[in-house]
């Protein structure tokens, strides 16, 4: 209970919650430098955190299904007149929630031999861009192709 409480009071701290993840990771790199090892496990948590990302960018309702039920977003000149914000299939909240227990769970993966299995990394990193790369490509184009983008700016304040 007491861990939910800080959680619901931290959903207004956008930018220290950020701040909190960027260190969690600069310290599961640091480490990842220091040891030369776990390899795979960062490899598994680039996954994972890109994998976060397409759905933090992707629509609650996908465009390109027919089957939707009219909830969404527009896909005719007389639906577009009607302003609806953009929905994402994983809230702001869920998506650093999600990429901060991945971090943790790496940083605690690192305490045990067993998941520190010989690779070649260069290999690894070089995939890793690789399949980044395409992944966003193919979002981008689903962006383009739907009209839509994933980023608000808020209220305009005067």
């Amino acid at each position: 209970r007491a861990i939910q409480y800080w959680l619901d009071k931290s959903t207004i701290h956008i930018t220290p919650r950020w701040i909190l993840f960027t260190v969690l990771l600069s310290l599961f790199f640091l480490r990842i430098y220091l040891i030369q090892g776990y390899f795979i496990v960062a490899y598994g948590l680039g996954i994972f955190l890109l994998n976060n990302f397409i759905a933090f960018l992707s629509p609650l309702e996908d465009p390109s299904r027919p089957e939707d039920d009219g909830v969404g977003l527009p896909s005719t000149a007389k639906e577009g007149k009607e302003y609806r914000p953009f929905a994402r299939r994983l809230p702001e909240f869920k998506f650093w929630m999600a990429c901060t227990r991945g971090v943790g769970t790496s940083i605690v993966m690192t305490f045990f031999s067993v998941f520190d299995v010989p690779v070649f990394w260069p290999i690894l990193l070089m995939y890793f861009g690789v399949l980044f790369f395409m992944t966003m490509k193919r979002q981008i184009a689903h962006m383009y192709k739907h009209r839509y983008v994933p980023i608000s700016f808020g209220k305009s304040k005067y």
